[in-house]
């Protein structure tokens, strides 16, 4: 059952990977910023749309990068549309929680998506190969420095 589960999620991530969903840039972006990841080249831009009220209204990408740095990102942008700002940064503090520990955290913040976190879980592979976490996360770190108004972010 776990072999079934590892080749499921392995053909989520290659799905995404070569066919990543929101690849684009969108005209009404309002937070926008360029994520670098000099241990493999991975680069990202990610444009996301927030409202007046913080809700993320839309959330898109453009780059190159490996097979799990586009999966990532593609997942995220999908995840990420009609949540508010603190619960994206919530998401991606779980997410990060889940790419890099076995055991699951011990508080879990009051507005998390638990179905985000379950999407997401397909990337939670990359805890075994520490360098792949910096492609998995890149995206998100991406995301937080547009939410935060910087435009560039490295994960050195």
């Amino acid at each position: 059952m776990l072999d079934e589960l590892r080749e499921l999620y392995q053909e989520v991530i290659l799905d995404h990977g070569k066919h990543p969903r929101n690849f684009r840039h969108p005209d009404e972006s309002n937070r926008n910023a360029h994520g670098y990841n000099p241990m493999c080249g991975d680069t990202l831009f990610i444009y996301l749309t927030v409202d007046e009220d913080g809700v993320i209204q839309d959330c898109a990408f453009k780059g190159k990068g490996c097979a799990i740095s586009l999966a990532s990102a593609s997942l995220m942008t999908e995840t990420l549309k009609g949540l508010k700002e603190s619960q994206a940064r919530a998401l991606f503090e779980r997410f990060h929680w889940l790419c890099t520990h076995d055991e699951p955290p011990e508080h879990e913040p009051e507005d998390l998506d638990a179905e985000a976190i379950e999407r997401l879980e397909v990337l939670a592979g990359v805890r075994e190969f520490p360098v792949r976490v910096k492609c998995a996360t890149l995206a998100w770190h991406t995301m937080t420095a547009a939410l935060d108004g910087q435009q560039e972010v490295s994960t050195e």
